[in-house]
């Protein structure tokens, strides 16, 4: 698909190029054509003049003032039509490549969010085929239970993320925002990530009794984004470490890990809509696109802002900044 999409690209800019020349070309024609034919006119005009006339020089002024007002004439008119051109030329070009960018990153989208449906959807029916099938013990009952409902967390938070990108786009998301114990809905997701993956190591530092008008939903969805790429792109048995603490008039949600890191080209580039990293440990990992694209939107509508910094020596540090 990627080749298909270079030689596409291509085959555009040459037709691009070759028409944008030709359109510069016929306007220095033209130009040309309008001087030699004011030029023509002007030695024609002069011919019929009477050397002998007492007002001979009068007149050959007067045609050499013309020709010279037509000749700037054709020069501001021609600087203007070029200015335009080359104006629309510029919009063109970016439009048409970022209109095939987007459509790149939306199949990619469109596959990468296909295979993160069809799994958990699989393993579901797997794990409810078992439980039919066979007479296992509790604790393996337990175990492939929890298993399916981790499954159909997931299933439901990757729903939910496409909805809320699809009504934030479109401008019909109702927000109703309320005062918030930001504290306690934070140590909730913590407490649910912990149970959902018992294995990882999540240290948290929540400062209590920090309050946000804000909408529940939009920040369970920040916070619980943050932390899920904090897992997802850092290895197994590395740290994660979840902050939230208020200075004067701002309110900081840190989320640090140890994992890959971001580039530095690439910094601004993952809160965009379904861009996902170069690094082939990010490609490699589950995930749309959506999540990063979704938290910037979120700290926009709560009047705030989310950065990026690589950790040392390794990782990376989202933080999410609340203006109170």
């Amino acid at each position: 698909m990627i080749s298909y999409v270079k030689k596409k690209l291509i085959i555009i800019t040459a037709v691009y190029w070759f028409l944008l020349l030709y359109i510069i070309a016929a306007l220095l024609f033209w130009f040309i054509e309008l001087n030699n034919h004011a030029i023509s006119t002007a030695k024609e005009q002069t011919t019929f003049l009477d050397k002998n006339s007492t007002d001979y020089q009068q007149k050959l002024d007067k045609i050499k003032d013309t020709l010279s007002r037509k000749k700037t004439q054709f020069i501001g008119e021609g600087l203007t039509f070029f200015a335009v051109i080359m104006i629309g030329a510029v919009y063109v070009y970016r439009a048409t490549r970022r209109q095939i960018k987007l459509s790149v990153q939306q199949q990619n989208f469109m596959m990468a969010v296909t295979h993160e449906l069809k799994t958990p959807i699989a393993i579901t029916k797997l794990n409810l085929e078992t439980l039919q099938k066979r007479k296992l013990e509790e604790s393996q009952q337990h175990k492939i239970i929890n298993n399916t409902l981790h499954e159909a967390n997931r299933l439901n938070s990757l729903c939910n993320n496409i909805l809320l990108a699809a009504q934030l786009d479109s401008g019909v998301y109702n927000s109703t925002k309320q005062e918030i114990n930001f504290s306690e809905l934070l140590d909730e997701c913590i407490k649910d990530f912990v149970n959902r993956f018992p294995q990882r190591k999540i240290q948290a530092d929540i400062q209590q009794q920090i309050y946000i008008n804000g909408e529940t939903l939009l920040l369970q969805m920040l916070a619980n984004n943050l932390i899920e790429n904090a897992i997802k792109y850092s290895p197994k048995e590395k740290h994660i470490q979840v902050k939230l603490s208020q200075q004067q008039s701002k309110i900081n949600l840190t989320v640090i890990d140890e994992g890959f890191g971001v580039p530095i080209s690439e910094r601004k580039k993952i809160f965009e809509k379904f861009y996902r990293s170069g690094n082939e440990n990010t490609r490699t990992a589950k995930g749309t696109g959506l999540g990063l694209y979704l938290c910037s939107k979120i700290m926009e509508s709560h009047n705030g802002n989310i950065s990026m910094t690589n950790n040392t020596p390794q990782g990376s540090i989202f933080v999410a900044t609340f203006k109170v």
